[in-house]
């Protein structure tokens, strides 16, 4: 797993849902708000698992990988009910989508060093 990457893609969806709510384009809130559905939420659910469920680093990582999903898949749903302007305002700084997308960066950097990835 490219953690590198994992980090890239997640903060990257700051921008798509950026984007949703100019484009007022609907999107698949259930998928985005679930954690085993990303490449890396697959990985932290599958293989992951089985080799580093027993780091610390390991369970920080999942608990902040979910929160980040529920927090991306609240704005989902609110720019899927037509509540742009509470979307735009729910991914301002200091926002629970912001705290989480800044956590799960954190946390992925966190499993790379323990886990020497």
């Amino acid at each position: 797993m490219d953690l590198d990457n994992a980090i890239k893609v997640h903060g990257e969806w700051k921008l798509k849902l950026r984007t949703a709510i100019s484009a007022k384009e609907q999107l698949d809130a259930p998928s985005i708000a679930a954690d085993n559905v990303c490449p890396f939420g697959k990985w932290l659910h599958g293989p992951a698992r089985n080799q580093y469920g027993h780091l610390k680093s390991y369970a920080t990582c999942l608990e902040r990988h979910k929160l980040f999903h529920l927090e991306a898949g609240k704005v989902a749903t609110a720019i899927n009910a037509g509540k742009y302007q509470e979307a735009t305002a729910m991914l301002d700084g200091g926002t629970p989508y912001a705290s989480a997308s800044s956590a799960v960066g954190g946390a992925i950097l966190g499993l790379r060093k323990e886990a020497n990835l």
